[in-house]
């Protein structure tokens, strides 16, 4: 099992490069950064995590820049999106992001995506709250064609258009994996559908050890194999016991969250982690 950390990178917080650093000296085996263009300030939209919404969703950096910093920083910790808001960028421009950081990185990026919860901010950007769910998956085929031909087109409700050429194409083949992220049941009809891997988050949409293996019986039923699907658990808390029930369940990843904070306050919850990690 792997061991990851996000971060909300802000102009307060540890750089990327720093935290990515940290990562790799202690034994992690990626970083993931979580994306939020704006939040509006009507705050319709309640935070699925409850209460206020955090000072960090305001001030969060774009992802696909500071991952660069953090891939430049280091040589063998992977980078991950956590997740990218799909709805919310213009699938021909992010196929190219998506290749270029791949490629730049030497093929170590991890595309987890999302749907979204604020519906106002992707109001903003031209998306339906309604039917985001289809247009992200539109953006995904229509991507995965992009990275996979030389001549691409794609002819959907939301996204459309005749042949293009585009380069660069991803390192990783046939493209980078896509990690659909969300809880059970929607968001894991999406990931058998059309990704690569799930990001359940510990805490909500159920309990993994009773999500899990349901979850495995749909990819069984759509005739994918569960043994090459692999599961990200995101939010894992610092227990020992549980991240071995984790282990023993086949998940293959989890990740934890970090303060959007200064080394001081950072570096000794790692410094936990990394004990986990010896441990597990």
């Amino acid at each position: 099992m792997h061991f990851g950390a996000s971060m909300f990178f802000t102009d307060y917080s540890m750089t990327s490069a720093e935290l990515a650093q940290a990562l790799e000296a202690r034994g992690f085996e990626s970083v993931w950064a979580p994306e939020h263009s704006h939040i509006p300030t009507s705050r319709r939209s309640p935070w699925p995590g409850g209460g206020d919404l955090p000072k960090q969703y305001y001030d969060v950096m774009d992802p696909f820049v500071t991952l660069t910093a953090a891939a430049m920083a280091t040589k063998t910790l992977k980078i991950g999106t956590g997740v990218c808001l799909v709805n919310q960028r213009d699938p021909i421009q992010l196929a190219k992001l998506v290749a270029s950081i791949d490629q730049v990185s030497g093929g170590r990026f991890l595309f987890g995506i999302g749907v979204g919860w604020n519906a106002e901010e992707m109001e903003n950007h031209g998306t339906a709250f309604a039917t985001r769910a289809k247009l992200v998956r539109e953006r995904i085929e229509a991507m995965k064609e992009i990275w996979t031909k030389p001549k691409a087109e794609y002819h959907g409700e939301f996204v459309n258009f005749d042949p293009i050429m585009t380069w660069p194409k991803p390192v990783q083949k046939p493209h980078p994996p896509i990690i659909v992220g969300g809880a059970f049941p929607q968001a894991a009809r999406r990931a058998v559908r059309y990704g690569d891997g799930w990001i359940p988050l510990a805490g909500r949409g159920g309990d993994a050890f009773d999500t899990v293996p349901k979850f495995r019986e749909m990819l069984k039923a759509e005739g994918r194999d569960p043994a090459t699907f692999p599961i990200t658990m995101f939010n894992a808390s610092e227990d020992l016991d549980t991240l071995k029930r984790y282990q023993d369940l086949g998940i293959a990843r989890v990740s934890c969250s970090v303060p959007a904070d200064k080394a001081e306050v950072v570096l000794p919850i790692l410094d936990r982690w990394a004990e986990l990690i010896r441990k597990v």
